[in-house]
């Protein structure tokens, strides 16, 4: 499945390079017959400029900054590391487990002359990610590896295993205009960098009628930088993503090998 993924990504950036490519190749300007005599030629911009659209005057602009809300889990999951007992303990509930996206700064730079539906784009932003549990199990860090545990208080407990990255992403995109400028689809496919800030489990249960919660902050043996694979899609006000994490969740040996991957939907673009 891992190889499937990255060779998905590949044909993606490949196929987005190549339309490049092929549109800097078409990139013209019509040229009017020589005058007569010593007269020059004339450039005739008829067709290069309608409906308020200027290949010249207008930027490449990305679709990446905005408010982004997701699901998350994890896929390819090996728990040979632990008994048969154990295996599983980490298994999410999809529709509860969410990812939160605050992609606040974006820069995008062109990479065509003339046009400007083809370009890259990064940027800064901020990954609250959350894993829903089964309600009775969490986790805890020994010296070796993560151990699931059993932490029962009531019926109605939630268990969770929340984590806050910086991202960095760097992306291709391309763009197909449709009738005007703000009218454009978009697809986009590439990198994306981050950097852990902070892990941390939550149990909330309630204790004499009384809500409480235990908070446990570690680093779980995450890994510290993740790199995803992720991929764009939009049309106007709608635009979803997908991404798949590179490497595994945890170290080496340090916990079941599980690859996170998420699917969102934006909330607000700007």
């Amino acid at each position: 499945m891992i190889r499937v993924m990255k060779q998905f990504f590949a044909i993606v950036l490949s196929s987005l390079l190549s339309l490049g490519a092929s549109a800097q190749l078409n990139d013209s300007i019509p040229v009017s017959q020589p005058g007569w005599g010593n007269q020059p030629n004339i450039i005739q911009f008829e067709g290069v400029v309608t409906d308020g659209f200027n290949y010249w005057e207008d930027k490449f602009t990305g679709h990446w900054s905005g408010i982004y809300l997701g699901l998350n889990g994890f896929m390819d999951k090996d728990y040979s590391l632990y008994p048969e007992d154990e295996a599983g303990f980490l298994d999410v509930n999809f529709l509860r487990s969410t990812v939160l996206n605050l992609n606040l700064i974006q820069i995008s730079q062109s990479l065509q002359h003339t046009r400007n539906t083809i370009g890259l784009v990064t940027g800064v932003g901020m990954e609250f990610q959350t894993y829903f549990l089964d309600k009775k199990t969490s986790i805890e860090q020994t010296p070796d590896r993560i151990e699931p545990i059993e932490r029962l208080y009531d019926s109605k407990q939630k268990s969770k295993l929340s984590s806050f990255y910086l991202t960095v992403p760097l992306l291709v995109e391309f763009q197909i205009p449709v009738k005007h400028y703000g009218n454009r689809i978009h697809l986009s496919a590439g990198v994306v960098a981050s950097k852990r800030l902070s892990t941390h489990t939550k149990v909330k249960y309630r204790e004499n009628g009384k809500k409480e919660k235990l908070k446990t902050p570690d680093d779980f043996h995450m890994h510290d930088f993740r790199f995803s694979g992720q991929v764009r899609l939009g049309y106007r006000w709608i635009n979803l993503y997908a991404s798949y994490d590179l490497q595994p969740l945890f170290k080496e040996g340090k916990g079941p090998e599980l690859y996170p991957f998420s699917v969102g939907v934006a909330l607000l673009s700007f």
